[in-house]
């Protein structure tokens, strides 16, 4: 079992995952060690290329020195055309998790079993205007799904209030674990929750202050919503 696989049997835990697309680059392993001593349990990875969403990032070294300066299980969101030319170069740096987008993979199912071959967890990825039906047939390959709750590609986004029927809706044909992204907050972390999410990505939410208490209020947000 992996990170994602030990969500999906315990159920009822609420995961932190601070997004590093918003800490302080300059000072990064500091920032997710002050995010972790909030409860953080999983760091959140975002790779952009400039093509699928209008933002460039970071990328494998940056990954490889990460995994080194931290125990926390590195989690990558690929928001890239071509993933599959990635896939290789960040297994390679350590991470435990890759996510695709369903909109960018012309061989989805391909893709995340080229993830699971090369040792890491499978995530499939969902635009806010993607339906779950997008992914029904490849759910038996996935270890988790990732909704986005903004459109990708910038933080400090609005979360979008739709969003909450299509988490629910995903809930009903897996069991896999799912993961938000995108204006979570300690006022939106109990409705994602609710809804059934379970790892919750927070960037400008967590490193807008200072992030071991904004971690911890997150978590504690998100856990009132398992009712």
């Amino acid at each position: 079992m992996g990170f994602f696989g030990d969500i999906g049997r315990e159920g009822s835990r609420v995961v932190g995952a601070p997004s590093i697309l918003s800490a302080d680059f300059a000072h990064l392993a500091d920032e997710v060690a002050r995010a972790r001593s909030g409860g953080a349990t999983l760091v959140h990875f975002d790779v952009m290329d400039n093509h699928f969403v209008p933002n460039l990032t970071i990328g494998p070294p940056v990954a490889a020195s990460l995994v080194a300066a931290t125990d926390l299980p590195v989690d990558v969101h690929l928001m890239v055309e071509n993933p599959d030319n990635l896939i290789p170069a960040f297994a390679d740096a350590g991470v435990a998790s890759i996510s695709v987008h369903a909109e960018a993979v012309v061989h989805l199912h391909r893709t995340l079993t080229a993830i699971r071959e090369v040792g890491c967890e499978a995530g499939v990825v969902l635009n806010p205007a993607t339906p779950p039906e997008a992914v029904e047939w490849v759910l038996p390959e996935v270890d988790y799904v990732l909704v986005m709750t903004v459109n990708p590609g910038f933080g400090g986004q609005s979360f979008i209030p739709q969003m909450l029927k299509k988490i629910r809706r995903i809930k009903q044909m897996t069991d896999a674990p799912v993961e938000v992204d995108g204006g979570i907050t300690a006022e939106t972390a109990p409705r994602v929750v609710e809804a059934g999410a379970r790892v919750l990505v927070a960037g400008s939410a967590v490193f807008r202050g200072d992030p071991e208490a904004e971690m911890r209020r997150i978590i504690g947000a998100g856990e009132s919503g398992l009712g």
